[in-house]
C-alpha cells in the first residue's frame, strides 16, 4: 500500500455549493450534495438532509403522474427519427421515464444499455425498451463498468459487486461476487499489519473502502480496475480474480473521479480541488502506482475526468462549471479551458473528435476539437432534462446512409435526477459544413428541433 507524502494540510476547507456557480450566479434553493452524489467536502461525516417541505424540493424530484403500468415508460421521437433517417440530425431520439429514482450510472454494452439508480436495481434496455434487471442489497447504484460478460458496479456501501448474464439465458443477471470478497477479508483480517485507521478510533482492513464509492474505471489492456472513493482513496483490482493489489491514498479530501490511459499513466480528481497524475509500475503479479505531478490545484472541486478516445488529451470538469484540458503531446501542459455551464460539470464523456459536458444546469454541452488547430468548438446544446446530468455513455451509430455521407454520428445517453434517461443523436457534421456539402452536391442538411440550442460556448486557453 503506498501512500503519497504530502506536506499540506489535511484539513481542507468546507466548500460550500456556491462554490458551484459563477460569481453572477445566485444558487439554487435546497441543492443537497449527497443528491448529486459528489462530495465537495469531507467538512462533515453526516449528510445534510433536504427539507421535505414542498416549497424546498428540488424541482426534478416532484412526483410525476404514471405513465403505464410499469415504472419506467418509452418514449420514442418519432419526428426525430424520420429526420435523422434523411438529415444530419442533431437532437433528442428518446426518454425513458422512471418514477421510482434518480439515475446515477449508465453504461454501453453493444446494444445494451444498463442504468443504476437509488432504488437497487439495475435495469437493461434494448432497443429502448426493458430487456432485463437484476437487484443488488445496497441502494444507490454510483457507478458501472463493463469487461466482456463481466459488470462490475459500485455503491454507496463501498462495495463493488460482479455480476454475469446467463449464456442460456441473456437476459437473467447472477451475482458473482463481491470486492472485496469474503475470503479475502478474512485471510487479511488476520495479521494486524493489514489494518489502517479510516476514522478516529476506528480501524478497517486496507482492501475495503469504507465509504462511497465515486467511480470506476478500467485500465487500458482491460486488465485492472480502479475504484475511487469518498475515502481518498484508490484501490487497483485485478479483474482476473477479482483481487485488490493496491490501495493508494491519492488526495486529502474525496476522490470524485478516476481515469486511466496515455501508456500506464493514472489520473484523480477530488473534492479538494486538485487533479493528479500517478504512474504505473507493474511489480511480478502486482503492481506500484507512485506520484508523478499536479495538474490543477484550485478551490472548487474537480467532479469529472475522462480522456479522448486516441488518448492525446485529458478532461476535467469541475463544480465552477468549467471543463479544463490537458495536451499530452505538450507533456501535459494546460490546454486551456471549456466555458459552456451556469452549473457545476457532474459528468463527461468522449467519442470521436467530441466531448460531451453534462451539469447540474440540465444540459448538455456537446464539443468538437479540430485535430489541425487543436481548437474546441461548442457544436451545440442538447436541453430537455428537468434536472441534473448526472451521467453520460457514448457510442457510435452505426447507419450505412452515414457510412455513405463520410460523416460520423454517434448516440448519447444522459442519466438525470429528473429520473429520466434520454437518448440523443449528434452529428459531427456543423451547420455550416452541412450548407457546404449542400452546395457542393453532398445533398446533407441539418435539422434544428428545438431541445437543441444553437449557442455557441468559448473556448479559452491558456
Amino acid at each position: 500500500m503506498l501512500t503519497e507524502n504530502n506536506n499540506s494540510s489535511s484539513n481542507s476547507q468546507h466548500k460550500k455549493f456556491g462554490n458551484m456557480l459563477r460569481q453572477s450566479d445566485p444558487p439554487p434553493n435546497n441543492i443537497d450534495m449527497e443528491e448529486l452524489s459528489f462530495r465537495f467536502s469531507n467538512g462533515s461525516d453526516t449528510p445534510t438532509n433536504s427539507n421535505n417541505s414542498p416549497q424546498n424540493t428540488p424541482s426534478w424530484d416532484q412526483p410525476t403522474s404514471p405513465l403505464t403500468k410499469s415504472p419506467w415508460s418509452s418514449y420514442v421521437n418519432q419526428a426525430a427519427d424520420d429526420e435523422a433517417s434523411n438529415y444530419s440530425y442533431t437532437g433528442l431520439m428518446g426518454s425513458l421515464v422512471r418514477e421510482e429514482g434518480h439515475i446515477y450510472s449508465l453504461a454501453t454494452s453493444g446494444d445494451l444499455l444498463y442504468t443504476g439508480s437509488d432504488s437497487k436495481n439495475i435495469r437493461v434496455w434494448k432497443n429502448q425498451k426493458e430487456f432485463s434487471g437484476f437487484k443488488s442489497n445496497s441502494g444507490l447504484v454510483k457507478a458501472i463498468v463493463i469487461s466482456g460478460e463481466r459488470i462490475f458496479t459500485g455503491h454507496q456501501d463501498g462495495k463493488i459487486r460482479l455480476w454475469k448474464a446467463s449464456r442460456k439465458n441473456p437476459s437473467v443477471h447472477k451475482r458473482i461476487g463481491t470486492l472485496p470478497t469474503l475470503k479475502a477479508c478474512i485471510k487479511s483480517s488476520i495479521n494486524p499489519s493489514n489494518y489502517v485507521e479510516v476514522r478516529r478510533n476506528r480501524n478497517a482492513v486496507w482492501i475495503k473502502h469504507f465509504d462511497a464509492i465515486s467511480c470506476l474505471n478500467l485500465s487500458e489492456d482491460k486488465t485492472l480496475l480502479y475504484s475511487a472513493s469518498w475515502d481518498k482513496t484508490v484501490k487497483v483490482w485485478r479483474v482476473s480474480d477479482s483481487k485488490c493489489l493496491e490501495s493508494v491514498t491519492v488526495h486529502d479530501d474525496a476522490v470524485n473521479a478516476v481515469v486511466s490511459g496515455f501508456d500506464g499513466l493514472v489520473f484523480t480528481g477530488s473534492a479538494d480541488g486538485s487533479v493528479k497524475v500517478w504512474r504505473r509500475e507493474m511489480q511480478g503479479k502486482g503492481t506500484k502506482h507512485f506520484f508523478s505531478q499536479i495538474l490543477l490545484k484550485q478551490d472548487c472541486a474537480v467532479t469529472a475526468l475522462a480522456v479522448n478516445p486516441t488518448a492525446t488529451i485529458l478532461y476535467g470538469g469541475s463544480s465552477d462549471g468549467l471543463v479544463n484540458f490537458w495536451e499530452r503531446e505538450k507533456l501535459l501542459s494546460h490546454g486551456g479551458v471549456l466555458r459552456g455551464h451556469k452549473l457545476a460539470v457532474l459528468c463527461l464523456a468522449t467519442a470521436g473528435n467530441m466531448v460531451f459536458s453534462g451539469s447540474a444546469d440540465t444540459t448538455i454541452c456537446v464539443w468538437t476539437r479540430d485535430q489541425a488547430e487543436g481548437e474546441h468548438t461548442c457544436l451545440s446544446v442538447l436541453r430537455g432534462h428537468s434536472g441534473p446530468v448526472k451521467c453520460l455513455a457514448v457510442e457510435a451509430e452505426d447507419r450505412e446512409e452515414v457510412v455513405r455521407g463520410r460523416e460520423r454520428a454517434w448516440v448519447a445517453y444522459s442519466g438525470s435526477l429528473d429520473k429520466s434517461v434520454k437518448i440523443w443523436r449528434v452529428s459531427e457534421t456543423t451547420e455550416v459544413q452541412a450548407q457546404q456539402r449542400q452546395k457542393e452536391g453532398g445533398g446533407f442538411k441539418v435539422a434544428k428541433p428545438e431541445v437543441l440550442s444553437a449557442s455557441r460556448g468559448i473556448a479559452s486557453h491558456g
